[in-house]
């Protein structure tokens, strides 16, 4: 029997809009991103199967024929994802021209090493052909040997832009700073998850200043599709092997892909191989190998013949032979082409097989972005295909201290994917503070009630998938980066905060925790080391919006979890958006202070205590109370900092007695201050 507790549940609409195209032959996202396409910088932020490739050739064409750029150079991570950029007759939908790349100049498709390809990029820039595909490798080198003045007058795509860093020691990302400063190039950067797993800043602030943004959200995506109704994100702790465990989340009449443990991994049990063995005994008795494709038979106690593709295989024969029937385009439509997929650091990223319901993955992933991509194998639309889900396959921890902590800390990582997942599946918010002359924002639905005057309102835009709130005492952001950062990016804010240890260890199990400890000063002080550059009061307006996003969305899922226990069952479920409606009415007057009092980490902590054991958890709490540190200077000074805006809006400093525990943990913090004052005066 298959179990799985999911952390958060969101059913979407089925409207189709992301599946229907234009009478140019577009859908949604590609329409949008194709208005922008007369901008020299573009930023499309769009997740897996939206469509970016295609909307990159749409644009391309555009500014080949109509903006005087001499070439357009597409540049992808790895060679498997130049096929996403192979011809397309896109006349035959409806667009004035189609997109043709000659063989010779996609280079992920050439045989040999990157130097030989640095060559032919140079041999290219000297043509007049038009398009030439390369990888992220072979573009860096190419910027190496040729400098950047022979890209002038070209547009320069990049693919899965995630892997670009601000960090000066980030090639890529470099060269690309150079090219900006430059100001002779055009770039369309294409993205599914615009945060990096190491927090790195993708692009410098003054750099994404030029880029102008498309957003097409997850929730815009999956809510336009045919088919896909519910997707499910959830974690799973096991004891012992996972082998002997999978089936306690693996259902075999379900497409799945099953990323096993890296080999190096506290998971892994060091033999890959015997790993998949014995993940193919548990399905059912093995009937051989299939000649055409390679694929393993394997027959389930109720008779059926299911199709196993092993990527796991070390012999280049085997494997490749797997990996071709996988990509055979013949096979692209037909279901029953393959069942379970077992792949080890494979079919992630750019792989595509649209009936996969289930990606399971055995293990922490250290990279956030690379969780998306492997949620985002799951999120294809697919006729027949109603639910899909992520389930993230965790060992427990066990007696010896030193792999307790190991296990605590795949545990925090595991926790703030599954955070970060929540917001990246979320509609898009749009806050605004309640005053009194707000009113309705027009083409959002306030609900069966309508706008209320006297209250702080939520509203849905079913189109666009943004939920509009108002927030009393909200801060509004002044400057256009701020404004942007509150619009586009709280979801990186959001990131460095989940992933920062000291929080999530804190709001997980820090029973004597003040919420605003972390809603204000952890964030506020991550927000200040992420925008240097902007002011107080816009840092504290970023840091209001960022929190804001992150407390709703989890308040909404108490109310969906509610829901499920409510009914047993998972039917039950209920959309992110009506939590957050529900939620709105049930508080009456939402303010900032109130969002600030919730601790952002109390419903992961409730799905935790129930999907681990009590005796793992104790030891857990034990392992971080020993390590617990008090107040050290630095968050003194965020105290300090935080009470001063205290005394500006109440005319006094907080009191060290008050019954209020976040205004005795300012003036605590305005008293260590002042003892090392004190001291530091003796000495």
């Amino acid at each position: 029997m298959t179990k799985s507790v999911p952390s958060v549940s969101v059913t979407y609409a089925q409207n189709r809009s992301s599946t229907t195209s234009n009478e140019l032959g577009m859908r949604k996202m590609q329409e949008r991103a194709y208005e922008m396409r007369g901008e020299q910088y573009l930023l499309i932020k769009s997740p897996p199967a939206s469509g970016k490739s295609r909307a990159l050739m749409f644009i391309a064409l555009d500014k080949l024929e109509h903006q005087g750029l001499k070439q357009a150079i597409v540049v992808v991570p790895e060679k498997s994802i130049g096929s996403s950029f192979n011809d397309e007759p896109l006349s035959k939908f409806g667009f004035w021209a189609d997109w043709q790349v000659a063989p010779r100049w996609n280079l992920c498709n050439a045989p040999g090493g990157d130097d030989g390809k640095v060559g032919a990029v140079g041999r290219f820039l000297e043509s007049n052909d038009q398009v030439l595909v390369c990888t992220h490798a072979t573009f860096r080198f190419a910027v190496d040997k040729f400098g950047i003045e022979v890209f002038d007058d070209r547009l320069i795509a990049i693919d899965e832009f995630h892997h670009v860093s601000a960090n000066p020691d980030n090639k890529l990302g470099a060269h690309l700073g150079a090219l900006i400063a430059r100001d002779k190039v055009h770039v369309v950067a294409m993205t599914g998850s615009y945060f990096r797993g190491d927090a790195e800043a993708v692009l410098s602030p003054e750099d994404e200043s030029k880029f102008e943004t498309v957003t097409y959200t997850y929730y815009e995506q999956l809510n336009g599709y045919e088919y896909l109704k519910t997707l499910d994100i959830g974690y799973y702790f096991y004891t012992g092997s996972y082998a002997d465990e999978i089936l306690s989340v693996l259902d075999p009449s379900e497409k799945t892909i099953v990323h096993i443990p890296n080999v190096n991994s506290r998971e892994s049990t060091k033999d890959k191989h015997r790993e998949v063995e014995h993940i193919i005994d548990a399905l059912g008795d093995w009937q051989g190998t299939d000649p055409v494709t390679g694929f393993q038979l394997v027959k389930t106690g109720d008779g059926r013949i299911l199709k196993i593709a092993d990527l796991v295989d070390d012999e280049p024969s085997k494997r490749d032979r797997v990996a071709a029937a996988l990509k055979d385009p013949a096979h692209k439509n037909d279901r029953d082409h393959v069942d379970i997929i077992i792949a080890l650091g494979m079919a992630k990223e750019g792989f595509d097989w649209i009936w996969c319901e289930h990606a399971l993955t055995v293990g922490y992933r250290a990279s956030l972005t690379e969780i998306v991509q492997i949620i985002g194998r799951a999120t294809r639309d697919a006729k027949g295909k109603t639910r899909a889900r992520f389930t993230n396959l965790i060992a427990e921890p066990d007696a010896s201290e030193e792999a307790v902590t190991e296990a605590i800390n795949d545990t925090l990582k595991a926790i703030a994917a599954s955070l970060l997942m929540e917001q990246v599946l979320a509609p898009r918010f749009n806050f605004t503070p309640k005053t009194k002359t707000s009113g309705p924002v027009e083409g959002f639905d306030y609900g069966p009630e309508g706008y209320n005057p006297d209250k702080e309102n939520v509203g849905f835009d079913a189109d666009t998938g943004q939920i509009q709130m108002e927030i009393k005492g909200l801060t509004v952001p002044k400057s256009e980066q701020a404004k942007r950062i509150c619009t586009e990016d709280l979801n990186e804010v959001i990131t460095a905060f989940v992933q920062d240890r000291h929080t999530i260890e804190r709001g997980l199990f820090d029973e004597e925790l003040v919420p605003e400890e972390l809603t204000q000063v952890r964030m506020g002080k991550i927000v200040g080391r992420k925008f240097p550059e902007l002011d107080a009061e816009d840092q504290e307006a970023v840091r209001q919006h960022a929190i804001a996003a992150l407390n709703l969305t989890q308040k909404a899922k108490q109310v969906t979890l509610e829901g499920l226990e409510a009914e047993e069952t998972q039917s039950a479920n209920t959309a992110l958006i009506d939590g957050v409606r529900k939620y709105a009415m049930d508080v009456r007057e939402l303010d900032i202070d109130l969002i600030d009092q919730i601790n952002p980490f109390g419903e992961a902590y409730s799905i935790l205590a129930k999907t681990m054991s009590e005796d793992s958890l104790k030891q857990v709490k034990e392992v971080i109370s020993a390590k617990k540190v008090k107040l050290s200077p630095e968050e003194a000074r965020e105290l300090a900092h935080r009470a001063l805006r205290f005394k500006k809006e109440r005319g006094r400093l907080p009191s060290i007695t008050s019954p209020d525990a976040w205004e005795k943990r300012m003036a605590e913090g305005i008293a260590f201050l002042a003892r090392m004052k004190q001291e530091a005066g003796r000495g």
